[in-house]
């Protein structure tokens, strides 16, 4: 999908990270924000986000980081295993 290894080990660094471009910076800052308590989120985070992506595109986004939380904490709840195929 185009993301390394090390990038991917990187993550939890992305803000200090010369691994990932300003975008990729962005976009794990609003996913992280938004995973931890997206009442929090700021005007700031959002106009960077616009730098990078349509409105259209941040709604999409935004949607696909709920859809993997909620996913997450629904299997979580249940101690269910994913089956990765």
């Amino acid at each position: 999908m185009g993301i390394t290894e090390e990038q991917i080990k990187a993550i939890p660094f992305h803000r200090r990270s010369p691994l990932f471009d300003e975008k990729e910076k962005a976009t794990l800052l609003y996913a992280e924000r938004v995973t931890r308590g997206a009442a929090a989120i700021r005007d700031g985070t959002l106009e960077e986000l616009k730098k990078y992506y349509s409105e259209e595109q941040i709604v999409e986004l935004t949607l696909t980081i709920c859809v993997a939380n909620f996913t997450n904490r629904f299997n979580d709840a249940l101690q269910v295993e994913p089956d990765l195929g």
